[in-house]
């Protein structure tokens, strides 16, 4: 535990004071903050990338997670990052978008008009790649950031932090636009949920535990997400020499991350040819199987298969392990998936265009798939550069927090003389 110690109270009137000012800084001047941050990542990677195998050696040595290690580890990542960093760059500034306007009988001109949130407080344990996400995000949609990382990248945020504040304040825009809790102890991550006279939103990027610490002692506005327990529903007109590769890459590009599938439903007309096909095209990439009683009289001869547990399908996996179930019909999936998935990403396979429109109407996640890998769900495949988290919540925003999802909007109203009677 580093036990640092850090005046919250001063972080966020020094966050408040930056996000008034950025609120008001032009785009090419954020746009050359970003270009700069990018240059000053790439120009420091043999330090950055120093700093992270210390991280990783730790982690080891700890005995974190396959699924940790893979999101904490930016050796073969970094490259990627800098390019989000750039991309932001060129995408449209947000900010005094008017979004819809129109004139009343009385002459009033009413629009709504795209405005900062403010200071965002985020939350997250072994993702370092979040540290430069939201960096690049807040300077782009004018907001602060206060950054409270997990221990196990400690030494890897700290030095993005301080090269990216140090390309912030190298184009003239604040120096605590970006802020770092630097201490491990985890009263500081209470203070933050609690600092409501500075921050204006709180974004927990972790676990369940964390999600529910956050929304049990917040006193600020709390977008959670980032969960999985996602399905894909394989149809009696699917398409299966389309369908394997989907669930392929669904399942195993990533396993770690919370977009990555965790069930199959299958619809038992085809569950006989089906089942045993998807086990022999993923197992041979290391995937094992549990099964529901149904699913495993097809599939139960194979070594990578075993029967499910009472909690096996509401696991969010985060490794390469994935349930199988048989369904009697398309509604018995959609039910399925209603009481069970977590509202982040739910898909299916068929062919056959009048259930495909069903299953799309009436699963409520955030993103919903047709023929395509829930890998998809991510701010940077929907084209929206990168991303603060990805929301399963209703209110403000949902899916991935990109640059839009980090404005509000205020109304503008425009007189000559009006007065109410």
């Amino acid at each position: 535990m580093i036990n640092t110690e850090v005046n919250l109270r001063v972080l966020g009137q020094q966050a408040k004071s930056a996000a008034t000012a950025l609120a008001r800084t032009s785009t090419a001047q954020k746009n050359a903050a970003l270009l700069a941050m990018a240059d000053a990542l790439e120009a420091n990677r043999a330090h950055i990338l120093t700093e992270n195998a210390l991280d990783l050696a730790d982690g080891q040595a700890n005995g974190l997670t396959d699924a940790l290690l893979d999101r904490l580890n930016l050796q073969k990542r970094l490259d990627a990052i800098i390019a989000d960093v750039r991309s932001v760059a060129t995408l449209p500034d947000p900010v005094g978008e008017v979004i819809d306007q129109r004139v009343l009988e009385n002459g009033l001109k009413i629009s709504r008009r795209r405005t900062p949130i403010g200071v965002f407080g985020v939350i997250y344990e072994a993702r370092p790649n979040v540290t430069v996400d939201v960096a690049a995000l807040t300077v782009k949609s004018g907001n602060a950031a206060i950054l409270r990382g997990g221990k196990e990248t400690l030494r890897t945020n700290i030095v993005l932090v301080n090269v990216m504040r140090q390309a912030i304040v190298s184009v003239g825009l604040p120096e605590h636009s970006l802020q770092y809790i630097e201490s491990t102890d985890r009263r500081y991550v209470t203070e933050l949920l609690r600092l409501h006279d500075y921050v204006d939103i709180i974004i927990p990027r972790g676990g369940n535990e964390l999600h529910k610490l956050c929304r049990e002692n917040a006193t600020i506005p709390v977008i959670t997400g980032g969960i999985g327990v996602c399905h894909l529903y394989v149809d009696e007109y699917a398409d299966f020499d389309k369908s394997l590769p989907i669930i392929h890459n669904a399942k195993t590009s990533r396993p770690s991350v919370c977009n990555s599938l965790d069930n199959v439903l299958v619809h038992q007309s085809v569950a006989a040819e089906f089942l045993p096909r998807v086990v022999e095209y993923l197992a041979k990439d290391g995937v094992t199987f549990r099964a529901d009683a149904r699913a495993y009289e097809y599939v139960k001869d194979y070594d990578a298969v075993q029967p499910a547990g009472e909690q096996d399908f509401d696991t969010e996996w985060m490794t390469l392990i994935c349930g199988l179930k048989v369904v009697n019909a398309l509604d018995e999936a959609i039910n399925h998936i209603q009481a069970h998935s977590l509202g982040h990403s739910d898909g299916i396979l068929t062919e056959n265009a009048e259930r495909a429109v069903q299953f799309l109407n009436e699963v409520d996640s955030a993103a919903v798939f047709w023929n395509a890998s829930t890998r998809f769900n991510d701010g940077g495949q929907f084209g929206l550069g990168a991303e603060l988290a990805v929301s399963t919540q209703k209110l403000h925003a949902r899916g991935p927090i990109a640059l839009e999802g980090m404005t509000t909007y205020k109304w503008v109203v425009e007189g000559d003389g009006q007065i109410r009677t």
